[in-house]
């Protein structure tokens, strides 16, 4: 499936098959895919947690206004932001580069986030969206249906993850295969006019 396919028929599919499964290695390949996403100064501030165990799904689930979602995909992720990343060995992100131009860049980073928490905040999550659409890119790509889900109870979350302190769980992502009512319509886009401006706002 080519990038346009994919983008033009993902769509949020909230019915899963129960029954249906993936081998880990098909869930593994899809997070490598979802690692390529861009970010803020490579800082790559999301960690993934794949929920495996029933029981923790059950317990994320209730947590969720009882989506059934957490129990019925095949693959469940916590998409994690680390709200300190900038701050952890920054040169590390710019492994790739000689040595010296890694320092430099590496200080830049403490420079640009140090004293401003609410833009690193803004920044780490718009990595952590930017990765979750990867995903489910991916997902769809691979024939699957995927489903955003960002309405749960943080601090039950942030403790049934056990995060670390800086951590926060900017949303859920649920994968597996679709059960779609053919009969119920696709919502539409809003017409590209409303949406596409050119250079600025048009004068009220």
């Amino acid at each position: 499936m080519n990038v346009d396919t994919a983008i033009m028929t993902r769509s949020a599919v909230r019915t899963f098959d129960p029954t249906y499964t993936l081998p880990m290695a098909d869930k593994r390949r899809l997070l490598e895919l979802a690692q390529r996403a861009p970010s803020a100064w490579n800082i790559q501030h999301w960690r993934f947690v794949l929920i495996e165990d029933g029981a923790q799904r059950h317990a994320l689930q209730a947590a969720a206004a009882n989506q059934a979602q957490f129990t019925d995909c095949a693959m469940l992720i916590a998409i994690v932001v680390d709200l300190q990343a900038w701050a952890n060995n920054p040169a590390r992100y710019f492994s790739a580069m000689p040595e010296e131009v890694a320092e430099v860049l590496a200080e830049k980073v403490l420079d640009f986030y140090q004293d401003r928490a609410w833009l690193a905040r803004d920044e780490a999550m718009r990595s952590c969206g930017l990765a979750a659409q990867t995903l489910m890119l991916a997902a769809t790509a691979a024939g699957l249906a995927s489903c955003p889900m960002d309405i749960f109870e943080q601090d039950t979350v942030q403790s049934l993850l056990n995060l670390p302190e800086g951590h926060e769980t900017a949303m859920f992502i649920a994968i597996g295969k679709g059960i779609v009512d053919e009969d119920l319509p696709r919502s539409d886009r809003l017409s590209f006019d409303e949406v596409v401006v050119v250079d600025r706002f048009p004068t009220p």
